[in-house]
This record gives C-alpha cells, sequence and structure tokens, in this order.
C-alpha cells in the first residue's frame, strides 16, 4: 500500500484529534420551513435557461439530467428538458470506436434509466444493455482496466448494478465487481480512506476533491441498486463508509470541503462539485440508516448550508464549480458547469428528505 506525504499525514491526524473522532455534535433539528426545493428549482431553471452545450450526449450533460430527474422526484416540479434531450439522442450512449469501453461514454445511461425507472417504462435500453453485455464478455476474457481513474465510478458503476437487477443477469455485476477491484487496488488508499484520481498520483498525497465525490455518489448508488443478498455488496459499503468516516474529519469550517482534501493551502477556497456530491453521498448513508445520524447529519446540513447560501447565488447560478480536470484547482464565484448543477441537486434530494420536506 502507498501512503500520502508528510503534508497529508499532518492533515489527517490533525483532524483525528481536534475534531471529529472523538466529539460528538449536537443533534439538528429540522426547520420549521423548507426552503430546499425552492432553491433546487432555481438551480435548474438558471442552468437550462443560461448554461452551455446542452445538447450534447456527454457526462457534463449525464450528470446534470440526473440531477434534473432528481429534482422532479423531490419537488414535484419538471423543467421539461431531461426527456427531450433523451429523446433527441434516441436513448444511445456515444460511440468511441478506438475506446468502446471508456466510462465517460457510458454517463447517458444512468438519465437513460432514471427515465425508466421513475416516469417512463417504455422507453428502450438497448444501447445501455449492448454496451455493457459487450463490456461483460471483454472482462471475462481477460480485461479488466477500463476504469482506470477514479471518475470512472460514477460513469459506469451504477449502470451495471441496475441493468443486472433488471435483466436479472449476475454476470453484470460479476464483471463490475473485477473492474472496481482492480480499480481499488490502484487508486483506494486505506490508510486515508480516499482514492487517488489515478496512477499518476499515486503516492503523491493529492487526493483530489471532485475525484473523490463521483466514487462516493457511485458507491451510494450502487448501494442503493444492489440487493442486500448481493455478495459482492460488503466490500462497496465498507470503503463507503471508510470514505464517509475520513470526509467527515476533512470538513472545513465553512461546510466545504477544500479541492485537494489534505492540504487546506493548495486552492483554499470554496469548491462545490466535490461538496455537493460528498453532501449527497453522506446524506443518503443518513436517509438510508446506514450512517449514524448523530455523527453525520451534522456534516449534511452545514455542507448544504454552504451550497445554499455561498455557491447558489440570487439568480440561480450555482457556483465555486470546479473547471473541468483532473486534479485540484481554483474555483471562482461564476464558475459553474453542468455536472456541479447536478451535484447540487442531487445534494438537495437528499437534505430534502432528511428534513421532512420531499415529495418522494
Amino acid at each position: 500500500m502507498r501512503f500520502p506525504g508528510i503534508r497529508g499525514f499532518g492533515v489527517l491526524a490533525a483532524a483525528l484529534v481536534t475534531g471529529g473522532l472523538f466529539s460528538a455534535p449536537a443533534a439538528v433539528a429540522a426547520p420549521a420551513e423548507c426552503p430546499i426545493t425552492d432553491q433546487m428549482v432555481a438551480a435548474g431553471n438558471y442552468w437550462v435557461a443560461n448554461g452551455t452545450n446542452l445538447d450534447a450526449i456527454d457526462w457534463q450533460n449525464a450528470t446534470f439530467h440526473v440531477g434534473n430527474l432528481a429534482l422532479v422526484r423531490t419537488t414535484g416540479q419538471s423543467n421539461h428538458k431531461t426527456l427531450p434531450w433523451a429523446q433527441a439522442a434516441n436513448y444511445q450512449l456515444p460511440q468511441d470506436p478506438k475506446r468502446p469501453f471508456f466510462p465517460d461514454d457510458q454517463a447517458a445511461g444512468e438519465a437513460y434509466l432514471d427515465l425508466y425507472t421513475y416516469f417512463h417504462p417504455e422507453i428502450s435500453l438497448d444501447s445501455i444493455r449492448t454496451r455493457i453485455r459487450d463490456e461483460v464478455a471483454s472482462v471475462q476474457a481477460g480485461h479488466k482496466d477500463y476504469w482506470n481513474y477514479v471518475d470512472a465510478l460514477n460513469m459506469a458503476m451504477p449502470s451495471f448494478a441496475r441493468m443486472s437487477v433488471i435483466d436479472h443477469d449476475p454476470s453484470y455485476v460479476d464483471a463490475m465487481d473485477q473492474l472496481f477491484k482492480s480499480s481499488e487496488h490502484k487508486l483506494f488508499n486505506e490508510f486515508t480512506g480516499l482514492w487517488y484520481r489515478d496512477a499518476r498520483f499515486t503516492g503523491s498525497g493529492v487526493f483530489w476533491s471532485r475525484g473523490n465525490g463521483w466514487a462516493l455518489a457511485a458507491l451510494a448508488k450502487v448501494l442503493q441498486a444492489l440487493p442486500a443478498t448481493d455478495p459482492h455488496r460488503a466490500e462497496y459499503l465498507r470503503v463507503y463508509k471508510k470514505m464517509a468516516f475520513s470526509l467527515s474529519l476533512l470538513q472545513r469550517r465553512d461546510g466545504f470541503w477544500n479541492s485537494d482534501l489534505l492540504n487546506p493551502f493548495d486552492h483554499g477556497g470554496p469548491e462545490s462539485s466535490g461538496t455537493a456530491f460528498f453532501a449527497y453521498g453522506i446524506g443518503w448513508g443518513v436517509n438510508a440508516g446506514i450512517l449514524d445520524a448523530h455523527r453525520y447529519r451534522p456534516v449534511v446540513d452545514k455542507a448544504w448550508t454552504a451550497l445554499s447560501t455561498k455557491a447558489l447565488q440570487p439568480s440561480g447560478l450555482v457556483g465555486y464549480v470546479q473547471g473541468v480536470g483532473d486534479r485540484p484547482a481554483t474555483a471562482k464565484a461564476n464558475d459553474t458547469a453542468a455536472y456541479g448543477v447536478g451535484a447540487f441537486l442531487l445534494a438537495g434530494q437528499e437534505v430534502a428528505k432528511l428534513q421532512g420536506c420531499s415529495a418522494e
């Protein structure tokens, strides 16, 4: 096992001593009013009116549309954008003959699956099914390194788990588990409970916030999808809980997480995409009874306060979203992106449930 640098040890050790490990945070009562749904609607409406490159069937828009459907499920209101987006693509996944199993090209499948599961059971899942079956065959032939960057877990893993349940085909989950374990072996640091972005960073002590957000979100989604009796579930739950514990220690005083999780001096301003994914992933665990509410509810509430009062602007713009990249970077107040809005909406879904004001 590789370990982070001295800097990373120092920050994590300080968190263990000074903050979360032994303290018992006070329970947070639900507020009398629930502005969360209005905040979600404002964020979704702003993006569909002002966002860029809205038609592309890429991972950025896929992440937004997964959040947008969470908005519909939570608030009962729709901006009527996700179904036309999926219809225009004929529910197809992007194809790259040079990289037929590139995880980013599978991200749209999760949005299609949400449409199918919650709203339109008549839509076709053939594109997702064909891609997964072909990838299963490739994995069975010995090719297990397709998920060689941490973002891949969110882009592909939830669709494998959900299609396995829909098709009653355990070979999907078996292949998913082999792909996950290959990634886990190379990128997951057991000491910190965090993921390196890819092999270039292994041993560096740099743990990227959004990269870890992708991983936590993926695990939360997979745990929702898999039956309780699935033999692979225990390891996903172990890693999920380990991540949640570490992240609870690393949250900043202002409710955000730093873009470089173990170095508060590296790009030390707010960053909302990683923070939103953490709020979603940990919030889901509290709602599901997997994480202790006394310990983790305040983490989620603090994160949502940061997201809804600083990242979300009066116009509905979700700011402080780090741009497309593969490592920590600074985000400014007006920096926004489809995936940041989608993450914000997913976080809102879980916070609304916590506060008892979700339409679900």
